[in-house]
């Protein structure tokens, strides 16, 4: 266990189910609350104490492997997100509890989706951050996409964060574009928003990014159809000027 003066953070670690070591943060004080970053391949550093939480709740940040502060795997193929569904797990049963609450961000809501579908007796509460839901089959339309990122368009940046978002859509998933973009995610791009959109990320996690979705093909039906099970309380939280889910479509 590795301990951090600076955050008053501890900093464990524990085998998963294939050996690989995975690390996470944990602060604060209460009911345990464990918690999936986005990115993908992002740390989960960047969340903080999500907002002063930490006072009330003691906050499990889960690095996903190969990022952060946890090991490589022996097997790329692991970096998917269905089979990142078996780390979260290891978790729980690493934490010793028999439910617990979780709460997921960004991409990393899918990989909560689909560990409830997987686990939904695991699952005392569930809350998705502006959430990535392909699990479920529920995108917008590349014509609501657009119209969601014109909104900022009269912003200074837009026409280069527009063209790294253009790039990340083609393919280029390089710590440079994503840096590009992040203005079109935040609701102000001030310099507290420049100084957050680099904690986390490094070119370390890059085969973590791009191994997070590659090859995936998510059964909706049968996602959907295991969800039924799932009696925990759910909150979805929408961002107003979000662009990839929309408060519409979260509804």
């Amino acid at each position: 266990m590795r301990y951090d003066d600076r955050q008053n953070v501890t900093m464990p670690s524990f085998a998963s189910y294939d050996g690989t070591k995975i690390g996470y943060r944990v602060l604060g004080d209460g009911r345990p609350l464990v918690c999936l970053p986005g990115g993908p391949g992002r740390s989960a550093e960047y969340l903080g104490d999500l907002g002063g939480l930490g006072k009330s709740r003691q906050l499990v940040l889960l690095d996903p492997r190969g990022v952060g502060l946890s090991a490589d795997p022996a097997d790329p193929a692991t970096f998917g997100v269905a089979r990142l569904v078996s780390d979260v797990e290891s978790l729980r049963a690493h934490l010793g509890l028999d439910r617990m609450d979780l709460l997921a961000h960004s991409a990393g809501a899918v990989l909560a989706t689909l560990y409830a579908a997987a686990y939904p007796g695991h699952l005392s509460r569930l809350i998705l951050v502006t959430p990535g839901l392909a699990a479920v089959g529920v995108e917008g339309t590349e014509e609501e996409f657009r119209a969601g990122l014109a909104r900022r368009a009269a912003e200074p940046w837009y026409p280069a964060a527009l063209a790294a978002v253009e790039k990340i859509f083609a393919g280029d998933l390089s710590v440079e574009t994503f840096g590009a973009s992040r203005p079109l995610y935040y609701g102000r791009w001030d310099e507290a928003a420049r100084a957050h959109a680099t904690a986390g990320v490094s070119p370390r996690h890059q085969a973590a990014r791009e191994g997070y979705f590659a090859g995936t093909a998510f059964d909706v039906p049968a996602t959907r159809a295991a969800l039924n099970e799932l009696t925990a309380p759910v909150l979805l939280y929408a961002g107003d000027l979000d662009p990839i889910v929309t408060p519409a479509e979260v509804r």
